[in-house]
């Protein structure tokens, strides 16, 4: 009796399991993104993966990674580097994301991994403006505009920082901006201009009121880094996490589909600041990364400890830092030409022999 009661329970959960839908493996390229968020990386990295793995794939005509080894990789970055151009920066993002495919995705860490050779970066001197190409590029914005390329210029700080930025990271009595999850998913503070305090203060006035009228249409929500959302159940809706310059429309979280104001798209300052550039016939390249280049040299120029530089940027190394101190030595005239030395001697021996003659 009790064998025939256990058969008719085994029969039970039988059909129970054949009656549960069957999961499927998600898709390889869902699999890759969702590996980036595990280990949070920026949206834009999660793209940039996703597009570099499938190129690789589309490359190699649809063939599954799994039967594919160092031979393909190899094909794969050669032509990105023969036939595509791109340069060696490039082509190492592509092999990171190859690397985080096998290593994280299929779990298949063969040993031909550690021996595929990154491309070698060259070496760049950074493009920096003159105090008086750095004033005159901020003179040519506007409103929001001015503000930002005055953040970038006298805090260091990089496009994307100064869009993230939240109300609470603004100190205005200790003028201090702080930077949080930056590059490197590091937080720092910087310097906040005091000639900034209050067009920054005018302006938070105007995005607070803006605030307060989304709640009351129902989008006032902000997204909030990794889980604060589940422990701060209202701090999306709460004005110290709202962005200092936020996007004047709504729009849809591609993660979560929840609309929300985001911030400014970086495409808002980088033309304004390109435009600017062509206006004044500044000949370099340069764009609104340049503004923490130059705020860099021009601290340094002026006698500012490269240790407390090095804070302000942020740099892990020391040595990041130091090549600043390359284009002082080119551009601060630390080292004068023989050129302009004995050109001037040389007419003067012209001009005597004229004379003697």
């Amino acid at each position: 009796m009790s064998q025939s009661r256990e058969q008719r329970a085994q029969s039970r959960e039988q059909r129970a399991q054949s009656r549960e839908p069957t999961r499927r493996k998600p898709k390889l390229l869902d699999q890759v993104r969702h590996r980036c968020r595990l280990r949070h990386l920026a949206r834009s990295t999660e793209e940039a993966y996703v597009g570099w793995i499938r190129r690789y794939i589309l490359f190699h005509q649809k063939r599954h990674p799994l039967e594919m080894g160092a031979p393909e990789v190899t094909a794969f970055l050669t032509h990105l580097a023969v036939d595509g151009h791109v340069a060696a920066s490039t082509q190492n993002q592509a092999l990171s994301a190859l690397l985080l495919l096998y290593r994280e995705v299929l779990e298949s860490d063969f040993g031909w991994l550690d021996d595929v050779v990154r491309a070698k970066k060259p070496k760049r001197l950074p493009v920096v403006f003159t105090p008086e190409e750095a004033m005159a590029v901020i003179e040519e914005l506007q409103g929001v505009r001015w503000r930002m390329g005055m953040l970038l210029y006298g805090g260091g700080l990089r496009l994307m920082d100064c869009l993230r930025l939240r109300a609470k990271d603004l100190d205005f009595e200790r003028l201090q901006v702080t930077v949080r999850e930056g590059k490197g998913d590091k937080d720092r503070t910087t310097l906040l201009p005091e000639l900034l305090v209050e067009p920054l203060k005018q302006h938070l006035g105007c995005v607070r009121q803006e605030h307060e009228r989304a709640l009351r249409e129902g989008y006032g929500g902000v997204e909030l880094p990794h889980a604060l959302a589940r422990k701060y159940p209202n701090a999306d809706k709460s004005w110290a996490w709202q962005y200092v310059f936020p996007s004047a429309k709504p729009s849809m979280d591609p993660r979560s589909g929840a609309w929300r104001r985001h911030h400014l798209d970086p495409s808002y300052l980088q033309k304004a600041v390109a435009a600017a550039i062509r206006k004044l016939d500044i000949r370099k390249h340069a764009g609104c990364h340049t503004f923490r280049h130059s705020f860099a040299t021009h601290l340094l120029a002026d006698g500012t400890d490269i240790r407390t530089v090095q804070e302000l940027l942020g740099h892990k190394d020391v040595r990041t830092t130091q090549i600043y101190t390359h284009v002082l030595k080119v551009n601060g005239h630390a080292v004068k030409s023989p050129a302009d030395r004995f050109w001037q001697a040389a007419l003067d021996r012209r001009d005597l022999r004229k004379e003697v003659a």
